[in-house]
């Protein structure tokens, strides 16, 4: 482990990791080593799966968030730690087929909580990836 990565990063309400701002996938490793306890592996999980399955992946770590997204389209999901969950936002969830269960304020995204018990359908979680990175993305900076 390097110098850099050795201080302990501090974690916010509900234990969500305060990581600078970044492009790339550093920022957000550094994000998932600092994720409290069970919520560490599901962070893992998620990032083996969508580099796994999505081509062209871009990374970046924004508002103590990581978010996933395809070169020159945007992103397309974004993760968050909860004290009891992890939040996974769908910037076009409305239009994943099925529709992911959480509503959201916004009316194209939607959110899905992976609780302790970690992913329950990752196949459905792959569908839902692939799809989404085929959608035009949220731009927002």
């Amino acid at each position: 482990m390097s110098t850099a990565t050795s201080k302990p990063v501090k974690l916010l309400s509900g234990g969500n990791p305060q990581i600078a701002k970044g492009d790339g996938d550093a920022p957000v490793q550094a994000y998932i080593a600092a994720m409290p306890g069970w919520k560490r592996e599901v962070g893992e999980r998620l990032d083996a799966l969508i580099e796994r399955h999505i081509p062209r992946l871009r990374k970046a770590v924004k508002w103590n968030s990581p978010f996933y997204g395809v070169e020159g389209q945007g992103w397309f999901l974004s993760t968050h730690v909860f004290t009891h969950f992890v939040r996974l936002t769908w910037f076009q969830g409305r239009s994943l087929k099925p529709i992911p269960p959480g509503p959201s304020k916004d009316k194209n995204a939607r959110y899905l909580d992976i609780r302790e018990n970690g992913i329950e359908d990752e196949k459905l979680l792959i569908s839902w990836l692939k799809q989404a990175a085929k959608l035009p993305g949220w731009l927002g900076h």
